[in-house]
């Protein structure tokens, strides 16, 4: 029996880390995809915890993975939970590399996937600073070796089938630690959101829903005191239902893409 036709069955399950060096080679040489969940741990406004991104980064990987077990091998890399958040340094609470040196540690940490004999690379990112990083890292990374790399932050691969939820409507999608963020880690781990300290009313920058290209001013760039809109419309039952919405589109992103890979290699789809 192959890797891939007993990993469901084996203690080990998605998770990267639990195998032995033998079994991560036989994954790769069957062609395996491996996702890197890229995340932060920064601070969230004055009324949700710094792993906020950590935690729904986790939850949305973990959950897709699961929903696709069976239909395409994939195993989940260990989280990265420090990511490139230096415009949040000034309020405390966070932990952050420089660009450059996040640039590095992706470059690092994608390089050691090749070296290992990964020809299927995914980066899923749950922060926004990452994003451009994290692509530039992607593409430098199929410019220079033979395999397969994709990039993507999650709101985006969910951004159409939010757009059928009232997730517009409680808050910036995804904005930082406002009414979207504060509903998602209600649904997951409401214990950890300090439900006192939400303020209504929080003023919202206009521009921070540019699309297309960027703008940022110093001291607003993660929104005015550090975070962008009220949670004041925040619920967990909302939350659960944009997770399952951003669940659903990920996986299915995911079989999408591993359909469209085998068919640009020339197999069956």
């Amino acid at each position: 029996m192959t890797f891939m036709a007993s990993m469901e069955t084996t203690h080990g399950g998605y998770h990267f880390q639990h195998y032995t060096r033998e079994r991560l080679n036989e994954f790769a040489r069957e062609g395996g995809y491996v996702i890197v969940p890229l995340a932060a741990t920064e601070q969230h406004g004055p009324h949700l915890p710094v792993n906020t991104d950590t935690m729904i980064c986790d939850y949305v990987t973990r959950k897709s993975i699961e929903r696709v077990a069976g239909r395409m091998p994939v195993l989940m890399a260990p989280i990265l939970s420090i990511g490139c958040s230096e415009h949040h340094l000034s309020y405390g609470g966070t932990i952050s590399y420089s660009a450059e040196t996040y640039h590095r540690v992706l470059a690092d940490v994608a390089t050691s996937l090749v070296k290992d004999g990964f020809e299927r690379i995914i980066f899923l990112n749950g922060h926004g600073g990452n994003h451009q990083i994290m692509t530039q890292v992607a593409q430098d990374t199929a410019v220079g070796h033979d395999v397969w790399t994709v990039a993507a932050s999650y709101w985006n691969i969910a951004n159409t089938a939010l757009g059928g939820t009232d997730a517009s409507g409680v808050g910036l999608v995804p904005g930082h630690a406002g009414g979207f963020e504060t509903s998602l880690v209600m649904a997951i781990c409401p214990e950890l959101v300090d439900a006192g300290r939400i303020q209504s009313g929080h003023p919202v920058n206009s521009w921070a829903r540019a699309e297309g290209y960027y703008m940022g001013r110093h001291g607003l760039i993660t929104g005015r005191d550090g975070y962008s809109d009220s949670a004041d419309q925040a619920s967990a039952e909302k939350g659960q239902r944009y997770l399952d919405t951003i669940v659903g589109s990920v996986s299915d992103w995911l079989l999408e893409l591993d359909k469209t890979i085998r068919k640009a290699e020339g197999g069956t789809e």
